[in-house]
């Protein structure tokens, strides 16, 4: 099976400009098509900015609207799929939502944050209730959490027992916690034997300051590629052999004791 090339748009875009936002996606979409790539994922919220305070209602809408629509014309256009990170509005509740798209434009999948992060986070959305949210592409099983819920080891491991290869982490990861950047997310790649795809924001937002850092891990804790601190588009391979080799030399899963865990629920 070929590897997934998949790009990483570390952007925090133009916060509460869905137009331009749209337009910085078509343009990293046409760059990571350019490299071969299959797969392009944007950071949390990226399609109406993080910071954008009371104007999350006003710019939060449905998983099939108009922002949907849109990347879905994008990831058409360029032949590729895109995961970006938007506010779902479902009734009188809003998400912090992410949601996959195929290079045919088809919804593939949606993903609610299950664990709010700071007083912002929990003072305008709503906790999503379903940890484990997956689509194939090509071959490879998708799965998808969003920035805080993989600072949570009990999210990452269900979703190596549902049989995630590479899990989406779609981020706005803020000073100074750069650390989860940098260490956190090669370990639970490690030791839930999957690529994890943490891809971030950038810069200055309202009151946050957002540290990039963005990277692709692999299963042996190794970081295929990494973006700096600024705005960036950045590359790397997701190989299922390689997978498959990690998992057998390294078998957590097979090993674990669950009737020694009960006590950690």
């Amino acid at each position: 099976m070929p590897s997934l090339r998949t790009a990483l748009l570390q952007s925090s875009g133009r916060p509460g400009a869905v137009a331009e936002n749209l337009k910085t996606l078509d343009e990293a979409a046409a760059r990571a098509a350019g490299a071969g790539a299959r797969l392009l994922v944007a950071p949390e919220l990226f399609l109406t900015g993080y910071a954008i305070g009371d104007a999350v209602p006003v710019l939060a809408e449905p998983a099939d609207g108009p922002g949907a629509q849109a990347v879905a014309e994008i990831a058409v256009r360029h032949g590729l799929a895109v995961l970006y990170g938007y506010p779902e509005r479902d009734g009188e509740r809003i998400f912090n939502a992410s949601q996959l798209i195929g290079a045919d434009g088809v919804r593939l999948a949606n993903y609610r944050k299950t664990h709010l992060f700071g007083c912002f986070e929990q003072e305008w959305f709503t906790a999503g209730e379903q940890t484990v949210v997956q689509a194939d592409l090509d071959g490879i099983r998708i799965g998808l959490l969003i920035c805080y819920d993989v600072e949570f080891p009990e999210n990452v491991r269900a979703h190596a027992l549902g049989g995630t290869d590479l899990l989406l982490v779609p981020t706005a990861q803020m000073h100074p916690f750069q650390f989860v950047a940098e260490s956190v997310v090669p370990v639970r790649a490690f030791e839930s034997q999957m690529y994890v795809a943490y891809v971030n924001r950038t810069g200055p937002e309202g009151e946050f300051e957002f540290v990039g850092l963005s990277c692709l891990a692999g299963p042996d804790g190794v970081v295929r590629t990494r973006a700096g601190r600024g705005e960036e588009l950045v590359i790397g391979e997701v190989d299922p052999e390689f997978l498959a080799a990690s998992r057998a030399a390294n078998p957590y899963l097979a090993d674990r004791r669950p009737g020694l865990y009960g006590s950690l629920a």
